[in-house]
């Protein structure tokens, strides 16, 4: 159950960016808006947290996620770090995509999981 809903957080997050960042021109019009900006970092920290508590037994599922660079844009989300542009740009087109692929492909490989009861 947890799983599950930890999956939702994470598609949850994912889908609020993608409609987000969708009429965005590119990079410089997103750090450009920091309103914009504020809740893209938002949504990122709130991926970055859920995967620090993922179960350990999907995680070693998941060995091709690049934890190293989840765990480095969430100490720099939320410690204010600075500067942080790379880190959120390669979150936003890196980081996120991957994450929420292989994800899906082990919901579909391991279902059970990712059920209420499980």
């Amino acid at each position: 159950m947890i799983a599950r809903m930890q999956y939702l957080i994470l598609q949850n997050s994912g889908e609020i960016m993608k409609h987000l960042l969708a009429e965005l021109q590119g990079e410089e019009e997103l750090f450009a808006s920091a309103n914009t900006l504020a809740c893209v970092e938002m949504h990122l920290l709130r991926m970055a947290q859920t995967l620090a508590h993922w179960p350990e037994p999907l995680r070693l599922r998941l060995v091709q996620l690049d934890w190293h660079g989840w765990i480095r844009l969430q100490d720099l989300l939320e410690a204010d770090g600075q500067p942080r542009r790379e880190a959120v740009w390669y979150g936003i087109h890196a980081l996120v995509p991957a994450t929420l692929e292989l994800i899906d492909r082990l919901r579909q490989q391991e279902p059970a999981w990712f059920e209420l009861g499980y």
